[in-house]
């Protein structure tokens, strides 16, 4: 397999791996809040509850973004010389962001979250790094298909 190819497979795994993960996730939370669990609902555990929350949707919403990323690769194809940074910040801001989330939640105290949370502002940063690699990447790849 050429390094595009590996990019996209990796990709492609992680965009399914983080829906089959967050989704579940999300099943959790719902069946917590079917059985009116305490732990979950009271007003006192509401920081958790919106961390959790957080959690699932940016997960959710990161496997999709893994899977346009795996299809954005396929469309450029090798013109994607910048991928592997973009690739790299893509796949650990995805991993910190929901994760930070989630573990806030778990050491959140009163109405103060985790320490976790910290993790998601470099996520965020490393998110937009790659969001702009890919569209430089893009715009390089249909340049150079507009040259040819």
């Amino acid at each position: 397999m050429t390094p595009p190819q590996l990019a996209i497979a990796r990709h492609l795994t992680m965009g399914w791996m983080f829906l089959v993960v967050f989704i579940a996730l999300g099943t959790g939370l719902e069946t917590l809040h079917g059985f009116r669990v305490a732990a979950y609902l009271d007003v006192a555990h509401s920081t958790r509850r919106h961390l959790w929350t957080l959690a699932h949707a940016h997960g959710t919403l990161f496997g999709l973004v893994h899977l346009g990323y795996a299809f954005t690769l396929a469309r450029i194809g090798d013109r994607a010389t910048s991928s592997p940074p973009g690739s790299l910040a893509l796949t650990v801001a995805t991993t910190i962001i929901p994760t930070g989330f989630f573990f806030a939640g778990v050491g959140a105290m009163d109405d103060e979250p985790g320490y976790a949370i910290f993790g998601v502002p470099v996520g965020a940063v490393l998110l937009l790094y790659a969001a702009v690699r890919t569209s430089l990447a893009c715009r390089r790849a249909a340049a150079q298909r507009d040259a040819t």
